[in-house]
């Protein structure tokens, strides 16, 4: 594969700090210029004229957000709330869901630690049980997925939380099928899905979920601290805000459960109103040509990481399992310490996790990132694995 292939010229969008090889976009996605170009002159407007923006311009300017992802989403923008991120989105599910005592939720061993927290506080407060679903250590097919999530589930299971793209392991999961299975047992669905808008294509009502939160700043490039929640109608009345304030300015005009969610005091919402710009960026550029890019990339990076894998990955490579981020096992030992010295002697940013005792790398690239960055990756990984690290 030509190397020269892998540079893309969509590249020039973005101003990363020079010098960094940034290969960690699922944590913190960098937004390209254009969004935060409309991020800050959503700021200013504020800051210029605060009544105005308040009064005038957030509710229309919410409500064309709105509108925008639900086309994106393929849903009515009536399901769809902005939140800061997927985590903010699954926390108001968990403190919206009727639990009672004694039910249960399953909970996948891969799920994100913080949602981890989230449910585990939840049923302590309502005396539910948490249950744990542990996956296979090496996943190659959808039945097995299946099989391992429904095993613990039992009459008393209300509610199944899932990530469409885990966060420490990468594996993109059928969910689809998932939710099919759980709607036969009459479970309810909440997806977790802040890696998987852009990197896959995301339409809640045809996967036949019951809830879907995610971060917009990821893979969607929208600024930090934008995310969206969708909710099924059926559960709209369930659905209690956070932090309880006025609803809409006007609180004589609170219509619907959404308007809850719309004015919190005097936030900066410049983030949530970016998120349109994001759209826009990505009308422009094309997401197939993201994924396409990402394809390719991801498989020059596992050719180059290959002579310092370390056992068995747990999905094969590529789709459907993942896109852009390529999870490999290395060598066990102190993850805290190589990726703190990836950084000080490479300059590079990516995650080293440590998932069910073992050690793993997490390379998460986008459309700034190149094959030289990859041979880079390779060269002082090696380097480190080789000293000890």
């Amino acid at each position: 594969m030509s190397t020269a292939a892998l540079t893309h010229t969509a590249a020039t969008h973005w101003n990363l700090r020079p010098g960094v090889t940034y290969l960690n976009h699922g944590s913190f996605g960098p937004s390209p210029a254009s969004v935060l170009t409309a991020k800050h002159a959503w700021q200013r407007a504020l800051d210029e004229e605060p009544m105005d923006f308040f009064t005038r311009q957030l509710e229309p300017a919410y409500a064309q957000t709105c509108e925008a992802l639900g086309q994106m989403l393929e849903t009515n923008p009536s399901n769809l709330v902005l939140v800061d991120n997927a985590t903010a989105g699954m926390n108001v599910i968990a403190d919206s869901f009727p639990l009672e005592e004694n039910q249960q939720v399953i909970l996948p061993t891969h799920e994100y630690g913080a949602v981890e927290r989230i449910w585990k506080r939840r049923c302590q407060e309502k005396k539910a049980l948490l249950v744990p679903a542990r996956l296979p250590a090496r996943i190659e097919s959808i039945e097995q997925v299946i099989d391992a999530i429904f095993a613990v589930a039992t009459r008393q299971t209300k509610l199944l939380v899932v990530s469409h793209i885990t966060s420490a392991t990468a594996i993109t999961l059928p969910i689809a099928e998932i939710a099919a299975e759980a709607k036969r047992r009459g479970i309810a669905v909440a997806v977790d899905g802040p890696h998987a808008l852009v990197q896959v294509d995301v339409h809640p009502e045809k996967l036949g979920v019951d809830y879907y939160t995610a971060s917009c700043h990821k893979w969607m490039c929208a600024p930090l601290g934008s995310g969206c929640l969708w909710v099924a109608p059926q559960w709209h009345a369930t659905i209690r805000v956070p932090q309880l304030s006025w609803g809409r300015l006007l609180p004589e005009d609170r219509l619907t459960w959404r308007d809850e969610f719309l004015w919190g005091g005097t936030r900066d919402y410049g983030s949530w109103l970016g998120i349109a710009a994001a759209i826009e960026f990505w009308k422009q550029i094309g997401v197939e040509t993201f994924r396409e890019h990402a394809r390719r990339l991801s498989h020059y990076t596992r050719e180059k990481l290959a002579p310092l894998v370390e056992g068995t990955p747990i999905t094969p490579a590529g789709e459907p399992w993942n896109l852009s981020m390529v999870h490999l096992p290395i060598r066990f030992g102190d993850r805290r310490v190589l990726q703190a010295k990836l950084f000080e002697v490479g300059q590079i940013e990516v995650p080293i996790v440590e998932f069910e005792g073992r050690r793993f790398i997490r390379v998460s690239h986008h459309l700034y990132n190149n094959a030289s960055q990859i041979d880079h990756l390779a060269a002082v990984l090696k380097k480190l694995l080789d000293e000890g690290f």
